[in-house]
């Protein structure tokens, strides 16, 4: 006679060793069976959040889906000028989001709710920078009324992809943030690595705890359901490590926590909110079944062959496409190819962690 009990009936995605050990790598799956809702091609989708989200919006343009563009380069640059003043990495040209706070601030600054008290920073050249967006603009803005032309444009183009979206995909990808002691602004990098100068008495450092994430995405959704009810959120976690820590912890633990905490408020904002759905990229790469195959020498970047096993378990799962229905997805390219020298120099380009490795690693400072 054989005995029942709750793990009799379990399907294979329960079992370890049926999903994952006893499968090859591409082959893992931990996409839930009945995603919460579908993606499809004439959605408006809008994408934000760390590097990793650019992989999404990536695949997504040349696959054929509408990933959403709602700033625009001026049609007399060039498609390599365009890139390298961020035209088109993102929806609008934010540049990388990498803490909540920072999202629901872009919001609540976008639509007029929350005027930070240091809005510009005066580089000693007269250049102009954005706090918030540091290295949009290469060289800074050169007088106060190109500065908000620029700015009064992308929030324009940031509430346009807040109130069209059908889709948002959220990638959130660290914890620790930088703060204004005086209103709490978020900058995305700790003021006087690539502009602006840090003044202790002024800047603070802050790492988000599970609560703040969860409190702060919650007020996110609903500012964003206030603007577009119809809006479906994905959120996904940035398999990418901190490239550094000012916790007074080693890297390795600090990027554990950073994860950690993100992991869990996608739990819980899934569970919480019905039209919020989390989707595990963050599990494919890292996951024991890839054995570090997804990651590049650095442990930190992530390989094609990780991108495209995310992105073919994204459109199977949310859009039912097979992978070889997807027409014109990308293709690994060769190692050393021009390609793959072309995207590090992008990934270089639009990440603005990596300003705080180039800033330290030639004189071996210790980022505290």
């Amino acid at each position: 006679m054989t005995r029942q009990t709750p793990y009799s009936l379990l399907p294979d995605n329960a079992y370890w060793r049926r999903s994952v050990a006893g499968l090859p790598a591409e082959e893992v799956d931990p996409v839930p069976n009945l995603p919460r809702f579908s993606v499809g091609p004439a959605d408006k989708v809008m994408t934000a959040g760390s590097c990793f989200a650019q992989h999404i919006a990536r695949y997504m343009r040349q696959s054929g889906f509408n990933a959403m563009i709602t700033e625009t380069a001026h049609p007399m640059i060039s498609a390599e000028n365009a890139a390298l003043y961020n035209y088109g990495t993102f929806t609008a040209r934010y540049g990388n989001i990498y803490v909540v706070r920072q999202l629901l601030q872009l919001f609540r600054r976008a639509y007029g709710q929350f005027q930070p008290a240091e809005d510009v920073w005066v580089e000693a050249d007269g250049s102009l920078l954005d706090p918030f967006r540091p290295q949009i603009q290469p060289g800074g803005f050169a007088t106060k009324r190109e500065y908000d032309i620029d700015r009064e444009q992308h929030f324009a183009a940031v509430r346009r992809g807040f109130e069209e979206l059908d889709v948002f995909v959220f990638t959130l990808g660290l914890t620790e943030g930088w703060v204004s002691k005086e209103d709490g602004a978020v900058f995305p990098l700790c003021p006087g690595t690539v502009g602006g100068q840090f003044d202790p008495g002024r800047h603070a450092f802050h790492n988000f705890s599970v609560s703040e994430t969860v409190s702060d995405m919650t007020q996110f959704v609903a500012l964003l359901h206030g603007v577009n009810p119809k809006a479906r959120i994905i959120l996904t976690v940035s398999p990418v490590p901190l490239i550094a820590t000012a916790s007074g912890k080693h890297v390795l633990s600090a990027t554990t926590y950073s994860k950690s905490v993100l992991r869990v408020a996608c739990e819980m904002l899934e569970q919480s909110l019905p039209r919020v759905m989390y989707f595990p990229s963050y599990e494919v790469i890292l996951g024991p079944h890839a054995r570090g195959s997804y990651l590049a020498e650095d442990l930190r970047s992530v390989r094609e062959e990780g991108v495209a096993h995310v992105m073919r378990l994204f459109f199977k799962s949310l859009a039912g496409i097979e992978p070889a229905e997807i027409g014109s997805a990308p293709v690994a390219p060769e190692e050393g190819d021009a390609a793959t020298k072309e995207m590090e120099r992008v990934v270089q380009l639009v990440c603005d962690e990596e300003a705080l490795d180039n800033q330290f690693s030639h004189v071996g400072h210790k980022v505290e």
